[in-house]
């Protein structure tokens, strides 16, 4: 591999967008052309799409610029995969078709890579903004108008940690698309291990988890892009609420906790998620779907069950804990197989 990253951009049927992304892409390149590779991915579009790409391969001839169109359209998700699965370069950096990004992010990303031997994870903090009011938006647990507040530029504190407070802080910090630059080998390898992540919403964060669980991690204290809120391609399905908040994060916290995350965390976890879940959700799925809300919500109560039960702070548990460790890995990992059956069983 001997570019350094490669940028990819999934798209389907937003030939203006993309011609914008491209635009900004051309200008925000230059000077470093030789460590990049452009990449986009076509989901079928019955647009201009197709010619769109072929202006910006001609007058971005200086850079190896490739282009791939699906034979049909394969979902937002599995689109991304195939752009992460496909990066040649030691980094890959996926960014959405129309997401405001700063010019100086592209010299920022390629310094940090050359600085940093054993980069896994560049999370670029971002700015949030309400695609119809146009007014700030950020998570309430952040201080300012950025939806990282941990500054870890010099990568040298513990990444997993690192990965936890940025989690726990919030979801849509570490599953925005174009915030992320994944080491490929490590992204790669995290795909592989979950063959069903693209059937996942929040699947994202899981690859970010594992990139930082086997390298050093940068996010940023100054912002580079731009999230615009409310147009998120998830919130598009029915069932998109339901499957959110009971199914899809509680899938990734048990992913992250089969690869390395403490048990306590992803048991915190859990529990924090359940608090945040709207009950009028679940009611409103029940009377829509009535068996599919039924199948989803009996394992999100199973696993929060399960979590109270394992948090409580008796002193003897905690002995028990400490004396018995083999029947403890054994229990927990007997436990989370059960669990994981009855997620696979939902509808």
């Amino acid at each position: 591999m001997s570019k350094l990253l490669t940028i990819a951009i999934p798209t389907y049927n937003r030939a203006k967008l993309l011609d914008q992304q491209l635009a900004w892409l051309a200008n925000a390149i230059k000077g470093f052309e030789e460590y990049c590779e452009i990449l986009v991915s076509d989901n079928c579009s019955t647009d201009n799409t197709q010619g769109i790409i072929q202006k910006w391969q001609h007058q971005l001839n200086n850079v190896t610029f490739k282009s791939n169109k699906h034979s049909k359209n394969l979902g937002v998700m599995k689109n991304i995969m195939y752009c992460l699965s496909s990066a040649k370069t030691q980094y890959v950096w996926t960014i959405g078709d129309d997401d405001p990004i700063q010019d100086r992010a592209i010299a920022y990303v390629i310094n940090k890579i050359k600085q940093h031997q054993n980069l896994g994870l560049i999370f670029l903090n971002f700015s949030g903004r309400n695609k119809i009011t146009n007014q700030p938006v950020f998570p309430p647990t952040i201080i300012g108008n950025r939806w990282f507040d941990a500054d870890c530029e010099d990568g040298c504190r513990d990444s997993k940690e690192v990965f936890e407070h940025c989690f726990a802080k919030s979801v849509g910090a570490v599953i925005f698309l174009s915030a992320s630059i994944y080491r490929t080998d490590l992204v790669k390898q995290a795909i592989q291990n979950w063959p069903d992540a693209a059937n996942n919403w929040i699947s994202l964060a899981y690859l970010a988890g594992y990139c930082a669980a086997n390298g050093d991690v940068i996010v940023t204290k100054e912002n580079f892009l731009e999230c615009i809120v409310g147009v998120s391609y998830w919130q598009k399905e029915p069932k998109s609420a339901l499957l959110m908040q009971y199914k899809h994060i509680p899938e990734v916290i048990l992913k992250l906790q089969e690869i390395g995350y403490s048990k306590q965390f992803c048991r915190q976890m859990l529990l924090h998620n359940s608090k945040e879940v709207d009950l009028k959700v679940f009611l409103g799925a029940l009377r829509r779907w009535p068996i599919s809300a039924v199948k989803t919500v009996i394992p999100f109560v199973a696993l929060v069950s399960l979590s109270a039960f394992e948090l409580i702070p008796f002193k003897e548990i905690r002995v028990a804990e400490t004396s018995e460790p083999i029947s403890q890995q054994s229990s927990a990992n007997n436990d989370r197989k059960s669990l994981q059956k009855l997620l696979n069983k939902q509808g």
